[in-house]
């Protein structure tokens, strides 16, 4: 994948713990560890919608649609 170098501003406190993980060899560098995560939050974030939008749906409204032709269907398989 290609990589743009972007710069930033962070907070001086936030940068020491970051080069502390590159010191301990958690990270090879500071762009690996903020560009992991970034990579989190914005997963964080995209399971969060999808849960709203989970939570937006009516549980016997979407069972009646699974079920919907389910029995008719049934008779068509091939016994086992």
């Amino acid at each position: 994948m290609t990589q743009t170098k972007v710069a930033i501003s962070i907070e001086e406190g936030v940068l020491a713990k970051v080069d502390a993980l590159v010191k301990r060899k958690i990270y090879a560098n500071r762009s690996k560890a903020i560009q992991d995560a970034v990579q989190e939050k914005l997963a964080r974030l995209e399971r969060c919608r999808l849960v709203e939008e989970c939570a937006k749906l009516d549980p016997v409204a979407e069972k009646a649609v699974a079920d919907e032709g389910l029995t008719e269907d049934l008779a068509e398989w091939p016994k086992y």
